[in-house]
Order: structure tokens, then C-alpha cells, then sequence
């Protein structure tokens, strides 16, 4: 979840120093790579115009998102993260949630996947808006303490403490590593068509 230099460089109106976050979020995107758990990336990116004008009235409210216009460096995914362009989805939105108004939730059940695990920032913000919309869209959650962060420790506490209330589960880094190591590769396409052909039922 947005894990743009924006948000993860303190340099920026939006940002704060997510060195740590990146890092966790860093070592369970490689534990993914061996079992082939699809990646994917969003970016919050506005056109010029609407980065400075006021069709989006969230910029009104949160006037530091404006320095987040498309094809600046505010909306590179961060250089640390082991990002595989041309493989890895990259869903740019407008709004808080990773769902509202993409593709996203379409996606994720065209990949033949069931589960979510949210990383990213900021925690009280768009991890929580995405988390609340994944499992309103049927998707069970997991979000790692360790991958999320925010620019201040106690809305990001409460929102992890809403979270595990009501929406997911909140889990550490180990347990979401270990979570990943053991789900099982999708059957290929070619694979699940001569099974339906057979009559065989999962």
C-alpha cells in the first residue's frame, strides 16, 4: 500500500521515515517470490490538473497529497522494495482504499486468490480504508505490525486495534512469513480445465 518515496521519505509534505517498514515489507515480498504469491503495489497519483485544482475534495482536507502528481519522484514505489516491473501489478488510485475504483478486487479473484495481506502506509489512513473494503469485498485479511506505519504512533495504534476488532487480523512479520510460505501455487489454467473435463471436484 502505497509505498511511494511520498509517503516513505520524511522529505515529503505526506512522508515520514518508513525505513523499517520497507525493510519488513521487503523480506515478505521475497518470501513470496519461491511460492509465487502475486505482488501487488498501488500508488496514490494525481494529474496535474487535479493536483491543483479542487475536483478531488479529499486534496482539500489533505492538501500535502497535492505534491503527489503523476511521474513525479513523490510516486515512485521506493527503490529498496524488490519491485520486478513488467511482473509485479501496480494499481494507481485517487482514494484511501486500494479497492475504491480500481480493478483491484476483480484482479485478485482472477489470480485464484482468497486471502489479503495488507502492508504499507499510512496505517490509520489507507492501510485501514483498504483492509475495511478487502473483507467487505470477501477477501479474509492479514496486516504485519511490522509493514505498516504512519507519521504518528496513536492514530496508527488505534487503527490496528480496530483492525483485529473488527475487519482482520493483525499478525507479526513471522507469522506472516510463515503464512506465505505455506500457501499452495494455484492450479495452472490448462490444469484446472482438464480437471472440470474429468468431473474433478476440489
Amino acid at each position: 500500500m502505497d509505498l511511494t518515496r511520498g509517503f516513505t521519505e520524511d522529505s515529503y509534505p505526506s512522508g515520514a521515515d518508513l525505513s523499517e517498514v520497507v525493510a519488513a515489507t521487503t523480506r515478505l515480498i521475497e518470501a513470496a517470490r519461491p511460492v509465487e504469491v502475486p505482488v501487488i503495489f498501488t500508488a496514490i497519483a494525481y494529474t496535474e490538473a487535479e493536483a491543483s485544482g479542487d475536483a478531488v475534495a479529499w486534496l482539500r482536507k489533505a492538501p500535502g497529497l497535492r505534491a503527489l502528481v503523476e511521474g513525479s519522484d513523490a510516486v515512485a514505489i521506493d527503490p529498496r522494495l524488490p519491485m520486478r516491473p513488467g511482473h509485479d501489478q501496480l494499481v494507481v488510485k485517487k482514494g484511501a482504499s486500494a479497492f475504491f475504483g480500481t480493478s483491484l478486487a476483480a484482479t485478485l479473484t482472477g489470480l485464484g486468490r482468497d486471502t489479503v495481506v495488507v502492508c504499507g502506509a499510512t496505517t490509520s489512513g489507507c492501510v485501514r480504508a483498504t483492509v475495511v473494503d478487502a473483507v467487505q469485498s470477501g477477501f479474509p485479511v492479514l496486516v504485519p505490525r511490522a509493514c505498516v506505519g504512519d507519521r504518528a504512533e496513536g492514530p496508527a495504534e488505534a487503527a490496528l486495534f480496530d483492525i483485529q476488532a473488527k475487519y482482520g487480523d493483525v499478525v507479526t512479520l513471522e507469522d506472516a512469513v510463515g503464512y506465505i510460505g505455506s500457501v499452495p501455487a494455484p492450479a495452472a489454467p490448462d490444469a484446472a480445465r482438464r480437471s472440470h473435463r474429468r468431473g474433478d471436484s476440489t
